[in-house]
C-alpha cells in the first residue's frame, strides 16, 4: 500500500525499517485469492515511535501484544500493520464462549462425509496471514492453550486426528488487550512470554490534529483545534475520575464530525456520538458542560467546514 508508505515517510519513520517491510513484501507477495483479505485502512495510525517499535518486532519474526487503555488505536494499528506488510488478515474477537474448536477448526458434515472445517487460526497459519487476537485477556484458558505451540518456537498447530500444520514463515499474530474492562483478566506468564509487548500511548494532541485533518480536510482549523482540546479535557477528567471513560471515545469524536458534515448541528452530533455513550444522566450533564465550554451546540455544517 504505497499511500501508507508515503504517510510513514512523511511522519519520519526509520527508512531502514520501511526498506525491511518492502523486502518482506517482495519475498512474501500475497496470492491472488488472498488479496481480498488484505485490509485497506480507513484511518492511519499516528505515532512514529510506536510504528517503529511495532515494525522492528514483526520484522524480527515476533508476535506483538498491543496493551493499553481505551481509545489508544490498538485495532487501527493492527489493521495498518497488516496493510503495510500486504498480508491477509484474520480477526478473532475473544469472549467467554470462544473455544479451541472455533479457533483451530472442528469436524463438520458436508452432506456426504465428515470433514475438517478450519478455523481462523488454522487459515491464518496455512496462508501466512496476520492474525489479530482482539481482547485476548477475555479468552478462556482452554481456548488460549491451543495457541501456545503456534506462538512459540514450535510455530505449529496440532489437531487430534489430523496432520500437524507448521506455520508459514510470514505468519504473525498481533494481540490486543484493554486494561480494566469487565470480563478481562491478567494474562498468564506462559502466554505473555510468547509476545513482545508494546504499551500503547494515548494519542498526542498534535497527532489527533493530523488524524482529523487527513480524514476531514475541509474542517476549519479553529473547530478542529477545539475538538482536539475537548478530547484532551475529557481524557484528563476521566483520569482524575471526575467522569467515567465512556465518553473518551476517539471513534465517537470522528463519528460526530462525520454527522456534522452530513448537516447535523454540533450539539446533536456530539450528543449522539459522545455524550450518550454514558448511560448515567448526571454524568451526561457533566460531559455536556465540558463540551459546551469548547463547542457551541448550534454550529452548522458551514460553521464547521470550509465551503
Amino acid at each position: 500500500m504505497e499511500e501508507l508508505f508515503s504517510f510513514l515517510e512523511t511522519e519520519g519513520a526509520d527508512a531502514a525499517l520501511l526498506d525491511g517491510v518492502r523486502e518482506f513484501r517482495a519475498k512474501y507477495p500475497p496470492a491472488e485469492e488472498q488479496k481480498g483479505r488484505v485490509p485497506a485502512p480507513e484511518y492511519f495510525y499516528y505515532g512514529k515511535k510506536t510504528w517503529e517499535l511495532a515494525l522492528a518486532a514483526l520484522l524480527s519474526g515476533k508476535n506483538l501484544l498491543l496493551a493499553g487503555p481505551k481509545a489508544t488505536g490498538k485495532n487501527v494499528l493492527a489493521e495498518n500493520l497488516a496493510a503495510l506488510f500486504a498480508r491477509p488478515m484474520w480477526n478473532v474477537s475473544f469472549h467467554i464462549n470462544t473455544d479451541a474448536a472455533y479457533l483451530v477448526g472442528t469436524d463438520t458434515y458436508d452432506g456426504r462425509a465428515v470433514v475438517f472445517r478450519p478455523g481462523p487460526i488454522w487459515l491464518c497459519a496455512a496462508q501466512g496471514g496476520f492474525g489479530v487476537l482482539d481482547e485476548i485477556n477475555m479468552a478462556k484458558n482452554e481456548a488460549l492453550a491451543v495457541l501456545h505451540a503456534a506462538l512459540d518456537f514450535r510455530r505449529s498447530l496440532d489437531v487430534p486426528g489430523y496432520d500437524r500444520l507448521d506455520l508459514r514463515p510470514e505468519t504473525r499474530f498481533i494481540a490486543t488487550m484493554n486494561y480494566g474492562y469487565a470480563g478481562t483478566r491478567d494474562l498468564n506468564e506462559a502466554l505473555t512470554s510468547r509476545f513482545v509487548v508494546l504499551d500503547m500511548p494515548v494519542i498526542a494532541e498534535e497527532n489527533l490534529q493530523k488524524l482529523i485533518s487527513r480524514r476531514y480536510p475541509a474542517i476549519r482549523v479553529k473547530i478542529r483545534d477545539q475538538l482536539v482540546k475537548l478530547y484532551a479535557e475529557l481524557e484528563r477528567k476521566a483520569e482524575s475520575a471526575e467522569i467515567s471513560d465512556s465518553a473518551l471515545d476517539l471513534r465517537g469524536l470522528l463519528d460526530a464530525i462525520a454527522l456534522m458534515e452530513r448537516g447535523l448541528s454540533s450539539g446533536d452530533a456530539l450528543d449522539m456520538c459522545v455524550v450518550n455513550k454514558s448511560f448515567d444522566s448526571y454524568e451526561r450533564g457533566l460531559i455536556r458542560d465540558v463540551i459546551a465550554a469548547r463547542i457551541p451546540a448550534d454550529l452548522r455544517r458551514a460553521d464547521v467546514f470550509e465551503a
